[in-house]
């Protein structure tokens, strides 16, 4: 009786970590920008969003303002940028762990 409960017990962890695994999300180029301003994506207001496997998502845990200014010539309202993130889809959204805004290429 005690092999079978150190069996689960065990078992039990071998799960809980492989899930864990699936929760882990590389860090990926993606384009990013306004999403109602260049991606067509319905809302209230100027809101960052990132377009990943030509999907657009809006993006929680970073703003739009916290990358300069958005009506700027290279802001996200007149134009998509590329930057380099990690995260995870959830609900329809894309909640993201880190972000670095690429460098422009002229």
């Amino acid at each position: 009786m005690k092999n079978i409960f150190v069996f689960a017990l065990l078992f039990a962890t071998l799960i809980s970590s492989a899930q864990d695994k699936k929760k882990l999300i590389k860090s990926q180029i993606v384009e990013v920008s306004c999403g109602e301003c260049q991606f067509g994506m319905k809302g209230k207001s100027c809101d960052l969003a990132v377009r990943i496997d030509g999907k657009a998502y809006f993006v929680d845990g970073t703003k739009i303002d916290d990358h300069g200014n958005a009506h700027a010539k290279d802001g996200f309202c007149e134009t998509i940028r590329k930057a380099e993130v990690t995260g995870e889809i959830v609900n329809n959204r894309f909640k993201v762990t880190s972000f670095t805004l690429l460098p422009e290429q002229k």
